[in-house]
């Protein structure tokens, strides 16, 4: 019985392993806190990317265009596809974003804006992108009991038409 007590005492004690417990019980945590900065880091360069693209896009159309387009009842139909591409692909025509990141639409409009300008009518372009973010690292926050939605977030830039 006294041999018991001494090797409870010993072992209430020692301290080996402490330190790997100590990380077991942190780890989660660490995890939880890496994934969220990740996603956070990469949400934010793909909505900085898109209003690049978006932004590119506008001043496309004003570049090419003719300035006369709400003289002669024009409209912007045609230029969805080349729309998308500016948005969705870097300058060599490689993919910008991740798979987990989607370009739904891009569509653009036209306002004719009547005022005191150079022309009676001003031609102004507007380009919007709807973008779609899922999360890769879904599965780290359902550890946490918390379950992550598909975000959807527009993305608009305006620019006046120059003409070609």
């Amino acid at each position: 019985m006294i041999c018991l007590f001494a090797q409870l005492r010993r072992l209430r004690r020692d301290e080996d392993g402490s330190a790997l417990v100590e990380f077991g019980l942190i780890l989660p945590m660490i995890l939880i806190v890496f994934a969220v900065t990740i996603e956070g880091s990469r949400l934010f360069w793909s909505y900085q990317a898109t209003i690049a693209g978006v932004r590119d896009a506008a001043r496309y159309i004003g570049r090419s265009e003719q300035t006369d387009i709400c003289d002669t009842g024009g409209d912007l139909t045609g230029w969805s596809d080349t729309l998308t591409q500016i948005v969705r692909n870097t300058s060599t025509g490689t993919p910008l974003f991740p798979a987990s990141i989607t370009i739904n639409s891009v569509d653009a409009t036209l306002a004719c804006v009547t005022g005191e300008f150079r022309l009676t009518t001003t031609p102004i372009v507007t380009v919007s992108a709807v973008l779609e973010i899922t999360y890769p690292f879904q599965s780290i926050f359902e550890w946490s009991g918390v379950e992550l939605p598909i975000t959807t977030t527009t993305i608009t830039d305006s620019s006046r038409i120059f003409g070609a």
